[in-house]
């Protein structure tokens, strides 16, 4: 999906403000009962979607590199607020034993007809940071950072960034890098027995004990134990080959029988003529071509738009903002 997408005319947006966001990896929403769904995660830009043509985008990274940066802040600076609608799908646990294509393939998308987009709320960006090093360039996001309520599936390339993530954050920034002022709690303050390590900014504990039980009146655990939705899961573990199947294929093909849009990739020897160009390549309905010109070129490959979970591109004009 994602490589079609790229190919496509939604390849390359028109700065952050005009493209949308997808969590991509299935996650599980727990309730105060303790019922656990599936869900993904959707934000659909409140401007709708706008792109760049590959000759506009090859032009700005000469001419203008930090274009989407200075876009995003400069409309922020003067009140034009980005907004995006937040949406989740929902999918039973007991649909994802039977459904029809692994709900936890992140190449795969859920069709809005089985399980429709629900609004949940907004994401605003309304300031921009006083010191970029500090709120930007330190931030250390990372799937398993993650509040009661959410929790992650089984989903195996969410599985490896749940750890991967935070290793990148300790090389990069330290073992304590939770402790900068950007990646600590907004509203709640920390009380633990985590001491010493590299780079320790926050007093260290001063003079208190860093064990627990003490008698100097230390934190002590309460609350819920962590934990985590249980549910059932059947199959066979262990070292399986993953067959290619035209099962990978379906739902790509079900967007351009649908849309009647189709888009021709080039391979990767050189391209003896312009038509064979990303610069150049643009849908065409396949309605409007004579019966030869639907089959691609030998140096070519077919391949079409995503399935109805990843909006089609904008008929926004394709020039930059002044």
């Amino acid at each position: 999906m994602q490589f079609s997408i790229l190919f496509s005319d939604r390849g390359t947006p028109d700065g952050y403000r005009f493209l949308h966001g997808y969590s991509s990896h299935t996650l599980k929403l727990v309730n105060s009962q303790g019922k656990a769904h599936f869900v993904k995660f959707h934000f659909k830009n409140d401007k709708g979607a706008k792109n760049l043509s590959a000759d506009e985008a090859g032009k700005l990274s000469g001419s203008n590199p930090d274009y989407a940066t200075k876009d995003l802040f400069d409309a922020i600076e003067k009140g034009d607020y980005p907004t995006w609608t937040a949406q989740i799908q929902v999918m039973p646990i007991e649909d994802a034993l039977k459904y029809k294509w692994n709900p936890f393939d992140v190449t795969k998308v859920w069709p809005h007809k089985d399980y429709p987009l629900i609004n949940i709320g907004k994401l605003v960006l309304n300031r921009n940071p006083e010191n970029y090093f500090a709120e930007t360039e330190q931030a250390a996001f990372s799937p398993s950072h993650l509040v009661p309520g959410i929790e992650p599936s089984q989903d195996k390339m969410l599985q490896g960034r749940l750890f991967s993530y935070p290793d990148t954050h300790r090389h990069r920034l330290g073992v304590n890098y939770t402790q900068i002022p950007i990646n600590t709690p907004y509203a709640a303050k920390v009380n633990n027995y985590h001491r010493d390590g590299f780079m320790a900014v926050n007093g260290n504990g001063g003079r208190a004990p860093n064990y627990e039980p003490n008698t100097q009146n230390g934190p002590k655990q309460i609350g819920a134990p962590a934990a985590v939705a249980k549910y059932s899961l059947q199959g066979e573990i262990g070292r399986h080959i993953q067959p290619l199947s035209d099962d990978d294929f379906a739902q790509v093909r079900e967007r351009k029988r649908r849309k009647n849009i189709k888009i021709v990739l080039c391979s990767t020897r050189p391209a003896t003529s312009t038509s064979c160009s990303r610069s150049r390549a643009r849908t065409t309905s396949s309605r409007t071509l004579p019966a030869t010109s639907r089959t691609p070129r030998r140096t070519s490959r077919s391949a079409s738009l995503p399935t109805s979970s990843v909006p089609t591109s904008s008929t926004a004009p394709r020039s930059r903002p002044s």
